[in-house]
């Protein structure tokens, strides 16, 4: 009988400390949007809110035309956390832009070559809730200033 009700035992401790968090994609998104607006606002930043919910702020617009979702990107690029932790330093890249995250999708096309843009990323349009490696928590805001070096279509 002891045996039986040890078995029972750790079978419902095993079961409960299963439990899965939900996540509420509408909270995160509220909390994201109140980082950004703080950081933005305690770095003297003049952005734009796209109504995807990326902020971005274009530095220099750069010349000529402006790539599209479905252009082949040339970059230089910076990735940082909201508290200064550098995830990407300044690297290049060229990637079609439709496999980047869809923050890179929305806020490269508002300049073009020779532009230069930051972008303050809510974790929907980055990661969001996973991580891609040990520098990058799950659910982090992130922030990319982009070069656009060239493009084609």
């Amino acid at each position: 009988m002891k045996k039986y009700f040890l078995l029972l035992s750790v079978l419902f401790i095993g079961l409960s400390s299963c439990k899965k968090t939900s996540f509420n994609a509408t909270a995160q998104a509220a909390t994201d949007d109140a980082l950004i607006r703080t950081y933005i606002d305690n770095n003297g930043i003049t952005a734009t809110k796209d109504p995807s919910g990326l902020y971005y702020e274009v530095i220099n617009p750069g010349t000529g035309a402006s790539p599209t979702v479905n252009s082949t990107v040339n970059v230089s690029y910076t990735g940082t956390l909201l508290n200064g932790a550098i995830f990407a330093p300044t690297s290049t890249l060229t990637s079609p832009l439709n496999s980047l995250i869809q923050a890179w999708q929305i806020g490269v096309p508002h300049i073009a070559t020779g532009g230069t843009i930051l972008l303050l990323v809510p974790s929907a349009l980055g990661y969001g809730n996973s991580s891609p490696g040990p520098s990058i928590p799950a659910n982090s805001v992130l922030i990319f200033t982009i070069t656009l070096t060239s493009f084609t279509n």
